[in-house]
């Protein structure tokens, strides 16, 4: 059976340093944190103080206040970003055969917020279980997915793919493999996260995952810097249109790029620590070309799943340097989440774009925060360190790892006709 060409032909994203498409990639080629104090709660008695919030999110702008009460931030997100990315590709809704546009999702978490105010709401009271009725469907990590193919009517395949801060990868390749297979035209994919919460600030930091540096929370996301000491959690959400080739070719769509192939694969080895040789993200990396029908040479540029961990950014370096051999020097290397942080289930997704829109700009956006090397790092491997830098991209690749030991990779290319 010969596989479908796959094509990305609309975008959209709200991010922490960005609540569009275009405001995050001016924000990324500027190398802008999007790390300060956290504004929902009272973190006084809290370890960490700051994350990557969303900001200047008015609600009321994109839903009316019956909707705000039933949907949970992470879905709000999610709409918010695929309506975005469904007016960007052009997508006719009226003449579309909707039973072949599917919404194929991603969120590691879900309805955090929701989950965590009922149950304090429970335990404040008497014992007499008085929930609101949208908990549960405000709460399940599927509900994102669904709210969006009921207010388009998109009748395809309709999931969420939840493996933690790989689930939107996960889903992109999901989405991939529809149209490859010829089972849908349009996949709607990507994926949200909102866990700034009390229980989610206050869950990382009981594992000592996330950075500490409340002094200076702007620099705190410091990937493969000596000094990092943790990720600093970011919310938000990234969605793309996939559509099969010749659909959108017939439609005359605007086409950022080819979804070359994706790479799945398991470390194995620990519930949250990454393997130290990086076995799996070898594996998951040379899946991926394997499944692209690409050579290692190709690859212009990664970016990384690069988190500020101690452990998981040097693993992932070991495992890059592995795979390339001395074509890993010749390649960008970059990690986006100095600037937006970590987004757990979404992270995929907006990272994703961000390594479409460098190769559509010539331009690989800067790892910030970066002051001092670390002596397990090769310092002839370009790390993109502070400042981005222009550059000619063919084939950009995008790693994406979670808990659990789940690896996702994904490679876009530019498209030849």
């Amino acid at each position: 059976m010969e596989l479908k060409r796959v094509v990305v032909t609309g975008m959209g994203a709200l991010t922490p340093i960005g609540n569009n498409l275009n405001d995050y990639w001016e924000s990324l080629a500027a190398g802008k944190s999007g790390s300060a104090p956290i504004t929902y709660y009272n973190t006084e008695k809290f370890k960490t103080k700051f994350a990557c919030e969303i900001k200047n999110f008015n609600t009321e702008d994109f839903f009316d206040r019956k909707e705000v009460r039933r949907l949970d931030k992470f879905a709000q997100y999610a709409m918010v970003a695929a309506d975005e990315a469904i007016l960007d590709s052009k997508l006719n809704l009226d003449v579309v055969d909707k039973y072949r546009v599917g919404v194929i999702w991603g969120a590691g978490i879900g309805g955090l917020e929701t989950f965590q105010n009922e149950v304090i709401s429970y335990a404040k009271g008497d014992g007499t279980p008085r929930f609101n009725p949208f908990f549960i469907p405000k709460m399940i990590a599927d509900i994102a997915p669904g709210n969006i193919s009921i207010k388009h009517g998109f009748m395809g395949p309709n999931y969420t793919t939840v493996s933690a801060c790989a689930s939107s990868a996960n889903a992109m390749i999901d989405a991939l493999n529809s149209i490859r297979l010829g089972h849908t035209d349009v996949v709607v994919t990507g994926g949200s996260e909102a866990a700034v919460t009390e229980a989610g600030m206050g869950g990382f930091n009981s594992m000592h995952a996330l950075s500490t540096r409340n002094e200076s929370p702007e620099t705190a996301s410091r990937p493969f810097d000596a000094t990092r000491d943790g990720f600093v959690l970011g919310e938000g959400a990234g969605a793309l249109v996939l559509e099969e080739y010749e659909h959108a070719k017939a439609r005359g769509a605007k086409i950022y790029a080819e979804v070359a192939g994706g790479g799945l694969s398991s470390d194995a080895y620990h519930m949250t620590a990454p393997h130290p040789d990086g076995i799996g993200v070898i594996a998951v990396m040379k899946n991926c070309l394997q499944n692209a029908g690409l050579q290692p040479e190709d690859v212009d540029a990664i970016n990384t799943h690069g988190t500020s961990t101690p452990l998981g950014d040097v693993a992932e370096l070991k495992a890059i340097k592995e795979v390339f051999g001395n074509h890993a020097k010749n390649i960008n290397i970059n990690s986006t989440k100095s600037m937006t942080g970590h987004l757990l289930g979404a992270a995929g997704a907006v990272e994703a774009i961000a390594s479409i829109l460098a190769m559509n700009n010539s331009l690989v956006p800067p790892t910030i925060n970066h002051e001092v090397a670390d002596e397990n790092i090769d310092p002839e491997l370009n790390l993109t360190l502070n400042k981005a830098q222009k550059r000619n991209l063919n084939v950009v690749m995008s790693n994406t790892f979670g808990f659990g030991g789940h690896n996702a990779c994904v490679v876009f290319k530019k498209l030849v006709e």
